[in-house]
């Protein structure tokens, strides 16, 4: 309750501010900018589609074998709170004894913070081999990220090749299961946030037999979910369409049911460690920020 209060209060303050900041002197104000953050505009010959890419590089001399490197999706909207959280761990490097990871931001040039349209296209996988209208790219996607992006980052800066992270929320964690079942060796640590599973009939569910495939590196994966995304808290609950939507979709339960398969079968699968956090308190949309943070923490234990 306290949370949700704050988080009303903030709003109500943002919104009591705008009339205040629009009668300011324009030359007063100056474009804000993350520090340590860079981003290029590219444009892939897999996918024919233009990204936005941010990245921030740790200040800290790079480990021997190179910089862990993290790959955020939904670039746009979750860059600017990653790159904050590395910064905290190049700042108390010494004290952790953990080097501070490069983070990648893959977004879109749109601008927006999540290009709702091109996230569909992007991030789920074509079901049955098939794709409908909009949907189905991410295997195009992934090519684009493995044989485009990495390349362009390995290019500028000393990044451990061992040492590699997705992260993904909603359909950014479909694909990160996605990628995890079809192409295991492409990262070592996997963190798929409140995947949206229920995708085409949970047809990712189907494709968890391609970890069994023989591989140097053992994978570790990371699941996470709110704990609202399945029924609404008790203060909203309502007999409305969008309650029987939650628990259609059993974004809880299936998160929780295959992480626990995926740990009973570490050994069959190849993986090294797997987890499943239960994020308290937390809806679909306010569960990506605590994700990012416990998903960081996870990639560099």
């Amino acid at each position: 309750m306290r949370r949700a209060f704050l988080r009303i209060g903030a709003v109500l303050l943002a919104g009591a501010m705008l009339p205040a900041l629009a009668a300011m002197p324009a030359q007063d104000w100056q474009p804000a900018s993350l520090p340590q953050a860079r981003q290029l505009d590219l444009t892939s010959a897999r996918t024919g589609h233009r990204y936005r890419i941010f990245i921030s590089v740790p200040e800290t001399p790079a480990p021997a074998g190179g910089h862990p490197v993290i790959y955020v999706l939904d670039g746009n909207a979750a860059f600017p709170s990653v790159a904050l959280m590395a910064r905290t761990v190049a700042r108390r490097s010494k004290v952790t004894g953990l080097h501070a990871p490069v983070v990648v931001g893959i977004g879109y040039a749109s601008g927006e913070d999540f290009d709702t349209v091109a996230r569909a296209r992007d991030y789920t996988p074509p079901a049955n081999g098939k794709a409908a209208k909009g949907e189905g790219g991410a295997d195009l996607f992934l090519d684009f990220i493995e044989h485009e992006l990495k390349p362009v980052i390995q290019a500028g800066v000393a990044v451990d090749p061992q040492r590699q992270a997705l992260f993904g929320h909603s359909y950014g964690g479909l694909l990160t299961l996605h990628a995890l079942f079809t192409r295991p060796a492409a990262f070592q640590t996997y963190i798929a946030a409140s995947p949206s599973i229920w995708f085409a009939d949970r047809y990712v569910l189907n494709e968890v037999k391609g970890l069994s495939a023989a591989r140097a590196q053992k994978a570790r994966v990371l699941l996470t979910v709110g704990e609202l995304e399945q029924s609404p808290a008790p203060a909203s609950a309502k007999p409305t369409d969008r309650s029987a939507l939650l628990a259609q979709k059993r974004m809880v339960d299936e998160a929780r049911d295959l992480a626990a398969q995926l740990d009973t079968q570490r050994s069959a699968y190849n993986l090294e460690r797997v987890r499943f956090i239960e994020l308290p308190r937390e809806n679909h949309g306010s569960a990506l920020f605590p994700a990012l943070s416990r998903g960081l923490e996870f990639f560099l234990e």
